[in-house]
């Protein structure tokens, strides 16, 4: 992994907290999926159940993503938010 791209992951991690208005539920799911890639790899653990909705919810995000390296689920966080901190600045 290259300093360069943790320092813009690091960066992003901190810019999607400085918007004007948090994302809404389904771009925080995205984001937390693409973090949890990044940060510790593959999806672990078992499935929530159907009761634990937000729980399921993070956890499929994440899931979904298996199989991403932890540098592209890097690029892909980077790339996401520097789209919504560009929506944000319209």
């Amino acid at each position: 992994m290259s300093d360069d791209l943790q320092s813009k992951f690091e960066q992003a991690a901190k810019d999607v907290t400085m918007l004007s208005e948090p994302p809404d539920n389904q771009a925080m799911l995205q984001l937390y999926g693409m973090y949890k890639q990044a940060t510790k790899g593959d999806c672990t653990g078992a499935r929530p159940g159907m009761l634990d909705f937000v729980g399921r919810a993070k956890y499929d995000a994440w899931k979904a993503l298996e199989g991403n390296s932890q540098d592209a689920a890097k690029q892909q966080y980077i790339d996401y938010v520097n789209g919504l901190v560009a929506a944000d600045k319209k």
